[in-house]
């Protein structure tokens, strides 16, 4: 059995991206990658501040990754087109900056790639050497010498893969010079766009045959595969990623780690294309993508066990039950009710919240092929639709459920939380069935209650009027949509109902209060709860937004999974109606109440500073839950404090203290 090479990332870095630099390095070292290829720019060095771009980007990258630089780009003042993708008027010059980059930078690489996609109009002007004359003669003399001193040498892969060129290559004698044949690849993306995708074995192949008449001793190198997720579907980016890499090539560089902001050109008059966009494991905002929390979590092995979990087919059910977000929290526990009363069960989730891919490893040990996963995202209309067709009844939580977010990426959290519901919805319409909707919304849609006259105690807030503070917040309180979150998810709340009442529908809204229990993954921006119990047990410190007498009538996701069982079992009567669920007065508590009593649950007082209220905090929020109790004899079984008690043993065997405390990101 042979083992698959090691795995590096392309990566272009622009000058005077310091910052993203030492960030990407840190997070693409953590995956595991070995390997870095990156451009040096011949046209960037000699712009203004360019040579002290590369003294400090080359060694940096060196001293991590064994590094790849790809020498190309004609300064315009030297080109006889007077553009970077022109030959040089003198084809000499090119082998003397190559010797100049390995004289300076030498010690921090053992390969150098010549060019990079030489039948591209873009990167080599072809036009103006339509037999490759030029080229051959350029990357020939640089060939030669980078191999005199030493170095290996890669020549760069046409793009999209061109026998006819690499022959030419051959018969020229460039290939005699190289040590690896650089080839490119982009199923999914471009190349199965284009029909002409056969697989990386053919490819790969057809590449050998003609090498083994030039250099025997070439190796063929993946110096770019990817996959854009323009359209969300992280999964077959990962896919694409595992099929790459045990292609029988000797080495794999995955284009690339980050995606490209809107507002860079790719390449100078490139017609805006959105799949360049994307090609990123990560976003522009550096938040990993699934293939990239996989890597990181547990390299290459995390990847292919994960996607081993995926359906290759909807389900032995006729009918199952349909839970979005079913591998997330609330979501697991849900679909592990169902599955424990016999129901088959499929998931629809793209594993975007970090963590929730071991709630999923556990439903299929439990279950087997009784649960289905579908790595899709809701935002993919076509794929909701065929998903969606034969659901017996569909559970709504996926979301973006970060306040914070929603500030940082409105438009993100907008097509998440209100687009992705309204795709939803329409697949289910469309399928010409009453298939049930129950909809996770939240106490957001209220606003920050601001309006609220709050009495303030050593330890906790309580509104002056008596009777919120005995029955707590109803339904009849009018929305008042706060922060892009509460937006995204009150526009979603009221498409929910109205397809009830424009479409009949059986749809229903919970708006929760705070949710916590098992399988939840708490983090500073959502799941508070279990976030505290987290940073308690590793010992590391809390900070609190805010006084910490904001109050919120917490309940355990047992509770919370009653309740949607229980509008499932009664929709006739309930459709078209939003209930208020949370754990009620009986199970109000504030910051203040919940760190005691974690405090005494693991046995010291944890380290807590203090920072601003945050943007759309309620100071108060307690729901009134009678209207839900009246119309399907729901209540609250769990007390708080039993219920943390269950958290921290469901936390306790998974988290233990860290020897420094950890830095919270601002």
């Amino acid at each position: 059995m042979t083992t698959p090479p090691g795995f590096g990332f392309a990566e272009w870095f622009r000058p005077g991206e310091y910052a993203r630099t030492e960030q990407a390095v840190d997070a693409i070292a953590a995956t595991g990658a070995r390997y870095l290829r990156t451009h040096l720019s011949w046209a960037e060095y000699h712009k203004d501040g360019g040579e002290a771009w590369y003294d400090w980007l080359l060694p940096k990258l060196g001293a991590r990754f064994d590094l790849l630089p790809c020498i190309h780009y004609t300064p315009p003042s030297l080109s006889r087109t007077g553009t970077a993708s022109g030959a040089p008027r003198r084809l000499q010059d090119y082998a003397d900056f190559v010797d100049h980059s390995l004289t300076r930078y030498g010690r921090h690489f053992r390969h150098v790639e010549l060019w990079n996609e030489p039948n591209n109009l873009l990167d080599w002007d072809w036009h103006q050497d339509r037999d490759w004359l030029l080229f051959s003669e350029m990357i020939g003399a640089a060939a030669y010498w980078a191999k005199q001193r030493g170095f290996g040498t890669v020549l760069g892969g046409p793009c999209p893969f061109d026998p006819h060129w690499l022959e030419l290559m051959g018969q020229r004698g460039v290939l005699a010079h190289v040590d690896a044949l650089g080839i490119h690849g982009f199923p999914g993306t471009w190349d199965s766009a284009r029909s002409n995708w056969d697989g990386w074995p053919s490819l790969i192949a057809r590449a050998r045959e003609i090498a083994a008449r030039f250099n025997a001793h070439a190796e063929i190198w993946i110096t770019e595969a990817g996959y854009a997720t323009w359209r969300h579907d992280g999964a077959e980016q990962a896919r694409g990623f595992l099929d790459a890499l045990s292609a029988p090539a000797e080495r794999l560089y995955w284009y690339g780690w980050q995606d490209i902001a809107d507002t860079v050109p790719v390449q100078e008059g490139l017609r805006f294309d959105q799949r360049h966009y994307h090609m990123g494991v990560v976003d522009t905002a550096g938040y990993p993508k699934l293939l990239a929390r996989l890597l990181t979590r547990g390299g290459v092995e995390s990847v292919a066990s994960t996607l081993q979990l995926a359906a290759p087919r909807l389900t032995q059910s006729a009918h199952p039950m349909l839970i979005a977000g079913g591998a997330g929290f609330i979501g697991s526990n849900l679909a592990e009710s169902f599955l424990r009363d016999g129901h088959d069960v499929v998931l629809l989730d793209n594993l975007s919240r970090p963590g929730v891919e071991q709630n999923l490893a556990w439903l299929k040990d439990r279950h087997g092929a009784r649960v289905s996963w579908h790595p899709a995202d809701i935002r993919d209309e076509p794929v909701m639709r065929e998903i969606l067709a034969d659901a017996g009844a569909v559970f709504h939580l996926a979301a973006q459920v970060a306040v914070t977010t929603s500030l940082e990426a409105p438009v993100a959290d907008f097509e998440v939380n209100a687009r992705g519901t309204l795709n939803l919805l329409e697949a289910v319409r469309r399928s010409g069935r009453r298939t049930p909707v129950i909809f996770a919304s939240t106490n957001k849609v209220y606003g920050n209650l601001a309006d609220l006259e709050m009495i303030e105690h050593d330890d906790r807030y309580v509104p002056a009027d008596n009777a919120v503070a005995a029955q707590g917040i109803g339904e009849a309180r009018p929305l008042d949509f706060c922060t892009p979150y509460g937006c995204s998810k009150g526009v979603a709340d009221q498409y929910v109902l109205d397809y009830a009442k424009s479409f009949g529908l059986p749809t229903a809204v919970l708006r929760m209060s705070c949710i916590y229990g098992p399988r939840q993954f708490g983090t500073e921006d959502q799941g508070w709860v279990a976030h505290f119990l987290i940073r308690a047990l590793r010992g590391e410190p809390i900070t609190i937004y805010g006084d910490g007498k904001q109050v919120r009538d917490i309940l355990h996701v047992d509770d919370a999974v009653a309740a949607y069982r229980a509008l499932l079992a009664d929709i006739d009567q309930v459709q078209g109606q939003a209930f208020n669920l949370g754990g009620g007065p009986a199970n109000s508590v504030s910051l203040r109440m919940v760190l005691r009593e974690i405090a005494r649950l693991v046995g010291h007082e944890p380290a807590v500073s203090f920072s601003g209220t945050r943007q759309g905090d309620q100071a108060y929020f307690v729901a009134d839950t009678a209207k839900l109790s009246a119309a399907t004899g729901w209540a609250a079984r769990i007390g708080w404090r039993r219920g943390i008690a269950d958290l921290h043993a469901w936390l306790g065997t998974r988290h233990t203290p860290r020897r420094e405390p950890a830095r919270l990101i601002a």
